[in-house]
């Protein structure tokens, strides 16, 4: 299989003024791109940069990234590529960490995760993983040349960065936004002489516009080809708003993560929309569950490894395949089923209470526009459930209410004895509930 610059490469010669990348009021054709991609190629060259060695870049939401990125490949250097925010410390601390690591061939990218469980680790993927990645989506979701991709996450991650993959791969064009922040300028991207859009938003982006922006969407439906997200659970009844507000559009909810790839994808807008249903591995990807009943991913599409971190390595990647710290089941019909994190399960006294639950429970509750359940102490009891809650448009919402709404819904031992009525939740990069954030509760 072609790179992904060697796919730009072809594209540029047989379509060479078709939009590759558009941001804001600029546009790059694949001619354009491509030749951006040689000159800062050759820039790199003299700078330093070979085949082995690796490039530290901050990461910007434009076109500069994608020649960056691509170049320093076309140079047979390995891509790191580091939030905007990253302290020069840290910065020089990576440069140093990844220096001479990756001289095997068998790395091509490293992305740094965000820490959430300590210090932030380097997951080294190889093109051949970059390729099965693509192969995967452009097979399940169905990327085309006259696709408009809108990619609203950052590029230095997975999310985002699997999408420029299938797209130039197959022709299409990449829109690049600095977030999801500004609604209008979304919504904007529609105006643009395209037939077909698709995106990838994190549930907790889709929960927005569901909320605030729910008749933009309408009014856009006809245009949508297909959404995708990930990264977090999707509650069932977003899921179920979703569909009733696109109804001719295709829905998926996809299992993947830095480390593993991407590996199942689910069409909740044609099957049915079950939360934590996500479908039957892809192409090139495998699953299994293991006796403890955690998610073990293998196939093409897995990390090489931690750079620099061996120890840490054999404890996710055995055998060829990762260990994940997720739960799951897989059905008769050989679709996975994601229960939630070994990690998040909170024990209240011997029964094990699955946190994702009490809030996928919790979100079909009409006042409530986002919440989080977390282990708390009770003077009596010790370690209980407890839920921090965002009331919808500043409406009362007294604990009696929700607790009352959940019984018959979930078992009475899952359901929270204590309540906090907050602001507003916290989530990571990737729109996950950032768990972490409330350890010290």
């Amino acid at each position: 299989m072609l790179t992904l610059e060697e796919h730009i490469e072809h594209f540029a010669k047989l379509t060479p003024n078709k939009a590759a990348v558009i941001w804001g009021n600029e546009t790059l054709s694949y001619s354009s791109l491509w030749k951006r991609i040689q000159e800062k190629a050759n820039l790199l060259k003299g700078e330093g940069l070979s085949e082995g060695k690796s490039h530290v870049f901050i990461s910007k939401q434009n076109a500069d990234f994608i020649v960056t990125y691509c170049a320093t490949h076309h140079c047979g250097g390995i891509c790191v590529p580091l939030e905007s925010s990253t302290p020069k410390e840290r910065q020089q601390q990576i440069r140093e960490e990844v220096n001479g690591k990756c001289l095997n061939g068998e790395c091509s990218d490293i992305l740094y995760t965000t820490g959430t469980t300590g210090k932030a680790k380097g997951v080294m993927i190889s093109a051949k993983a970059w390729n099965a990645n693509a192969e995967n989506l452009i097979d399940r979701l169905g990327f085309t040349h006259d696709l408009l991709f809108i990619v609203c996450g950052p590029l230095n991650h997975l999310g985002s960065l699997s999408k420029i993959y299938p797209t130039l791969m197959t022709g299409g064009t990449l829109y690049i936004m600095e977030s999801l922040k500004d609604l209008n300028a979304f919504f904007s991207v529609f105006e643009l002489p395209f037939t077909k859009f698709a995106t990838f938003l994190v549930p907790s982006s889709i929960r927005m516009l569901l909320q605030i922006a729910s008749k933009n969407l309408a009014a856009v439906a006809s245009k949508i080809d297909f959404i995708e997200t990930g990264a977090a659970a999707i509650s069932q009844s977003d899921m179920e708003s979703l569909c009733k507000i696109l109804p001719h559009s295709r829905l998926f909810n996809t299992y993947a993560s830095t480390e593993t790839g991407i590996i199942c994808s689910y069409e909740f807008s044609k099957y049915g929309c079950e939360p934590g249903l996500l479908g039957k591995p892809m192409k090139h990807s495998s699953v299994r569950i293991n006796e403890e009943g955690r998610v073990v991913c293998s196939g093409q599409t897995i990390m090489t490894g931690y750079v620099g971190a061996p120890e840490l390595t054999a404890q996710v990647l055995r055998g060829g395949e990762i260990y994940t710290s997720d739960i799951g089941n897989i059905d008769e019909n050989g679709m996975l089923h994601l229960l939630g994190r070994q990690d998040d399960v909170i024990n209240v006294g011997g029964y094990k209470v699955n946190p994702s639950e009490v809030e996928e429970a919790v979100s079909s509750f009409p006042l409530v526009a986002d919440c989080i359940c977390i282990p708390s102490q009770h003077i009596l009891l010790g370690t209980v459930p407890k839920l921090l809650y965002v009331s919808k448009q500043d409406k009362e919402v007294k604990p009696k209410d929700i607790a009352d709404f959940l019984k018959g819904r979930i078992e009475n031992y899952k359901i929270p004895l204590l309540y906090e009525s907050v602001d507003a939740i916290k989530h990571t990069y990737n729109g996950k509930l950032d768990r972490k954030a409330y350890q010290k509760n």
